[in-house]
């Protein structure tokens, strides 16, 4: 089993649980407790679990917090990228897209030079300027006003406003959190109207998310997860999440993430 997908089992489960004991994942895993030791300081270095005596809590955080830009483009970076890589290919050229805001879609928008003509609408300021600076000249991009949210989202009745116009063959979002009982949700109540305005202005709905998202339960839900025609997510995705989302979403894409494995 990969490291991704050893600590994806292991969040999980903290999430689930609410706390892990090393002595049990050493069991369940059939790994050394060492390798254990491994992951739980990777994930702890990460945000999402706290160390404690013989293994670890999970750190949910509270229904509202809402991290920076700047500290969510420094988690799972290799899987945003393979996310992105793959959801890139399910654009058509020539066609009408819109974008959320969001770390994982600042990565998915980098990947779109490769389709001509597109007309994109966003309410990612991040999300705007890196269109902006694509090398490709046949493009028109829209960004909505609204009032700047702490991951640089503009929300609010402005952006909803210029959201409920608007007819796109396909919507591109990213999600704070998904589960099973929430659908995918946001810790933003503004940015969540504003992400149901988008989810309502498209065709077909594919959300970007990585594994890390699975059990994360924001303050609002936008949308859920029998809405989205597609999920894109990596591999590190517990098998029983897969089947959830398998069950209840469209269509599982699944990302494969070239990293090396732990003993």
């Amino acid at each position: 089993m990969l490291a991704r997908q050893r600590q994806a089992v292991i969040l999980a489960e903290a999430r689930r649980t609410g706390a892990v004991r090393v002595s049990e994942l050493v069991a369940r895993l059939g790994v050394s407790d060492m390798t254990i030791r491994r992951d739980l300081d990777v994930l702890a270095g990460q945000g999402l679990v706290e160390k404690v005596y013989g293994g670890a809590t999970a750190n949910l955080g509270k229904s509202t917090d809402e991290p920076g830009f700047e500290a969510k483009s420094e988690q799972q970076q290799a899987q945003k990228e393979a996310i992105a890589t793959l959801a890139a290919g399910l654009v058509r050229p020539g066609t009408a897209i819109g974008i959320s805001a969001g770390t994982t879609t600042w990565s998915f928008a980098r990947a779109l030079d490769a389709v001509p003509e597109l007309t994109i609408v966003t309410n990612s300021i991040r999300v705007a300027d890196v269109l902006r600076d694509s090398a490709q000249a046949e493009r028109t991009v829209v960004l909505t006003g609204g009032v700047r949210t702490p991951s640089d989202a503009l929300v609010g009745g402005v952006a909803v406003a210029s959201l409920r116009r608007l007819h796109l063959d396909q919507v591109f979002l990213g999600v704070h959190g998904m589960s099973a009982e929430a659908g995918f949700t946001t810790p933003n109540l503004e940015e969540s109207e504003t992400n149901r305005a988008l989810v309502e202005a498209g065709r077909d709905l594919v959300v970007l998310a990585d594994h890390t998202k699975w059990g994360i339960v924001g303050i609002s839900t936008f949308a859920d997860l029998e809405e989205a025609d597609i999920v894109v997510t990596d591999d590190g995705l517990p098998t029983a999440a897969r089947e959830t989302l398998d069950e209840h979403a469209g269509e599982l894409k699944i990302a494969e993430v070239d990293e090396g494995e732990e003993s």
